[in-house]
């Protein structure tokens, strides 16, 4: 299990990067970092940190010998890129990410406006432009990565690779 000592998986909102991350840090026994947790003020999506101290918070835990670290922000990515060890990419159709935002509904102190933004920006991550948390820079980050990678492109793929995993450490 050397390819999962530090581990990051990404991918748009509503992917399952989340529901991934804890399953394989039960499983492999890693903490597991929530890019959002770092991001957002405590109980308060939306309302993000300072980009600064966020990133120097990353980068120190990304010092740690073994972890796995989950969210959607490239920019955050850069700083744990050269200790990275596995690189995860759930890239789902738009659609099921809605449907799974849905799901879960609204989370972390949001309001129903809130939630309604985090749908539309959900919808517009292939065409988002200039942003560490679009298609376009998830793939430029991939495409980089000379390392383990490995992209999920349905559901059933996430779900076959976490027990796989889960075989291989058992």
């Amino acid at each position: 299990m050397e390819n999962f000592r530090r581990t990051l998986i990404f991918g748009n909102g509503g992917t399952g990067t989340t529901w991934m991350a804890r399953e394989l840090g039960a499983i492999l026994n890693r903490q597991v970092i929530h890019l959002d947790d770092v991001r957002w003020m405590p109980g308060h999506y939306g309302v993000a940190r300072d980009n600064q101290l966020v990133f120097n918070e990353v980068a120190e835990a990304g010092q740690a010998d073994t972890w796995v670290m989950e969210g959607v922000y490239g920019w955050l990515a850069k700083a744990v890129l050269p200790r990275i060890t596995s690189l995860i990419w759930i890239d789902l159709p738009v659609d099921e990410c809605i449907a799974n935002v849905r799901a879960r509904g609204i989370q972390g102190g949001g309001s129903e406006a809130s939630f309604q933004e985090l749908i539309n920006w959900i919808r517009e991550y292939r065409g988002r432009e200039n942003s560490s948390t679009s298609y376009e820079s998830h793939y430029k980050l991939f495409d980089a990565h000379a390392g383990t990678k490995v992209l999920l492109k349905s559901r059933s793929e996430v779900i076959s690779y976490v027990e796989a995993v889960r075989a291989a450490a058992a």
